[in-house]
């Protein structure tokens, strides 16, 4: 049997308020007439037949002898069966149905008014519980509440998650962020201590070195800096239509010392007249990335393909390797800031662990995406999507 979708709340009060109207007129209405239905039965029925069958000529033709009507209205229903004052029995019977029907009403409108405060109750515990910091708090679902409140609270839950794993995220980040920083700056002022102390000669080998450290951490700065302009929705493009081919070939000949120094092999297939529309210093950057991504990680004289390819909605880059790859349950964390599939390994080889989050930011501010995935034949791929965006019209 399909379940009927909620209700708005414009229909959800609209059918209480009009079928509690609808049933308590019909109620009172029915009332009344099986009062008057039963009285007139009875009254009929205990009349003598001579009269009785008078009375229903009577009834069917009163003009005929209005003055024996009344008598025999007044004789068997009372003179007061027609007193129009308000002391008059019809009167008296409505007046003791309303007192009757009111609590019923009363009843019907505050259970049918439940759900909404319910919901609105259990809304307001969530987050009185989120404003004390308490961020994941979910409030309870109340079937029965109208669509637009049912759709309220599900997205104040999910604002509620939403805010639990940023708080997580920001404290990781923070932990993360003080040990990447406290490993070159101890190295840096160990070094410069040396010197002071004279355990080390002032020599440009020990300059270079304590310059190194400081690079590492200005780099690890402007990564932080540019994750924050995208968290923050202002990272500036520069948008011009390129050939994504092109771009990467030119990244691939900034890292050919060291790619022929690992003795990978890296290849760049791309049609030549594809395009698409992206910044392209910062979607170099992302290109980068991937690449020295893979020369990090990638097998030893092993291959890297670059293959760029029109797809419905936009294009699509890849960069498959023939490394060992991750682990699958690695694949969703690995676009987190300082996550690494191997600590020790990444940080030896200069990665700060904030490559493929600034890749996915640079990907989601041009519009797109960037995805993980282990092909079965082995490796790691890695695949930009840019959509397919028009110049705005001047």
């Amino acid at each position: 049997m399909k379940k009927s979708p909620p209700q708005t709340l414009w229909r959800w009060i609209c059918v209480r308020i009009l079928t509690l109207a609808i049933v308590t007129v019909i109620a009172v209405a029915g009332i009344m007439f099986l009062r008057f239905a039963l009285q007139n039965l009875w009254i009929i029925h205990h009349m003598p037949p001579e009269m009785r069958q008078e009375f229903l000529t009577l009834r069917a033709h009163p003009q005929t002898n209005l003055p024996r009507f009344h008598e025999i209205v007044d004789e068997r229903w009372g003179v007061r069966y027609s007193d129009p004052s308000v002391g008059a029995a019809d009167w008296l019977m409505v007046i003791i149905l309303i007192f009757i029907i009111t609590p019923f009403v009363a009843f019907t409108v505050l259970r049918n008014a439940r759900p909404l405060a319910l919901q609105f109750s259990h809304l307001k515990k969530t987050a009185d519980r989120v404003s004390e910091g308490q961020f994941g708090s979910a409030a309870t679902i109340v079937k029965s509440a109208p669509a637009e409140l049912l759709h309220f609270a599900h997205d104040f839950n999910r604002m509620s998650q939403q805010l639990a794993l940023y708080d997580r995220e920001l404290r990781a980040s923070h932990v993360a962020l003080a040990h990447e920083l406290r490993s070159p700056l101890t190295a840096a002022i160990g070094r410069l201590q040396g010197l002071l102390d004279g355990v080390f000669q002032p020599e440009p080998q020990q300059m270079e070195m304590i310059m190194k450290q400081l690079r590492h951490m200005s780099r690890l700065i402007d990564e932080l800096h540019l994750l924050s302009l995208a968290d923050a929705g202002q990272l500036k493009l520069d948008l011009h239509e390129i050939n994504p081919g092109e771009l990467a070939r030119e990244r691939v000949a900034w890292v050919r010392p060291q790619a022929e120094a690992s003795g990978m092999i890296i290849s760049v297939a791309a049609d030549s007249t594809l395009t698409c529309r992206a910044d392209p210093f910062r979607l170099g950057q992302v290109f980068s990335v991937l690449i020295e991504n893979a020369l990090r990680y990638g097998k030893p004289a092993g291959q890297l393909q670059i293959i760029a390819r029109a797809v419905p909605g936009g294009c699509s880059i890849e960069f498959r390797d023939d490394g060992p790859g991750v682990a699958p349950e690695f694949l969703p964390e690995m676009f987190e800031r300082f996550t690494r599939g191997e600590s020790s390994r990444a940080r030896h080889s200069g990665g700060s662990g904030l490559g493929l989050s600034i890749a996915r930011a640079i990907c989601a501010a041009h519009g797109g995406r960037i995805s993980a995935k282990l092909p079965k034949e082995g490796g790691l791929s890695l695949a930009i999507f840019l959509p397919d965006v028009s110049p705005a019209p001047f």
